[in-house]
């Protein structure tokens, strides 16, 4: 399965909001043998949303967009994903109803707009907040707050699986120009792919679909650098 995340927010194009979320969703979709193969950041505009969301979604198995939910001026997520669906928006009564048997809120206490999903979502509960996702189409969309983007993508998790995934770590104090003759041996003994991450020392990340090859690509390796232990 292959997954294009996308955050919408001027605030983490201006820096004044580290992008967590796409780094925790990477690492959960990871897990499940899920390739995560584009990160990107657009601001809070509905034309940009819809573009990326519209061609995103004819090149990969499913979008998760972030940010921008909800009824104020600059929550304009679920326009955009609508425009580049082509529908419209509209009040959900699922979402609706959810919110005020399960979520306690009065409809008179609720702003305006609170429940408008594109036309024919399926709305997703917002069990650490208020505005609700939703899922259309291959299209996810989660609040930008990280604490209900992750409660919420909990709530959908198991729609997205790919091919299990097996990973070593190899630590070496060894400048990573000089590995480079070695990683281009491990890969091609073994069928699995290596990642090099600098920083105290090197730390090499060797990922396949067989478990017993990893382990025997990281011994090899293991042999062959100066180990940080």
């Amino acid at each position: 399965m292959h997954v294009a995340l996308v955050s919408v927010g001027d605030e983490i194009l201006a820096g004044d909001t580290v992008n967590t979320n796409a780094a925790w969703l990477g690492q959960r979709l990871a897990a499940r043998g899920v390739d995560v193969e584009r990160v990107t950041v657009i601001p809070d505009r509905i034309e940009e949303i819809a573009s990326v969301v519209s061609e995103y979604r004819s090149e990969y198995d499913a979008v998760i967009v972030t940010g921008g939910l909800g009824p104020t001026h600059d929550d304009l997520t679920m326009e955009g994903v609508a425009a580049a669906l082509d529908r419209g928006i509209e009040r959900n009564e699922e979402a609706l109803s959810w919110l005020t048997e399960e979520g306690g809120y009065a409809r008179e206490d609720l702003t305006a707009g609170t429940a408008d999903l594109p036309a024919g979502a399926r709305p997703l509960h917002n069990e650490a907040g208020v505005a609700p996702g939703a899922a259309i189409e291959g299209v996810y969309v989660l609040p930008g707050v990280p604490a209900e983007m992750k409660a919420m993508f909990e709530t959908v998790e198991t729609e997205f699986e790919g091919e299990p995934r097996y990973t070593s770590v190899v630590y070496t104090t060894e400048p990573e120009s000089a590995l480079v003759p070695r990683l281009e041996a491990v890969r091609d003994r073994f069928d699995v792919s290596v990642g090099s991450y600098p920083g105290d020392g090197v730390r090499l990340k060797l990922t396949g679909a067989d478990e017993a090859v990893v382990e025997s690509a990281a011994d090899w390796l293991r042999e062959r650098v100066e180990l940080d232990e």
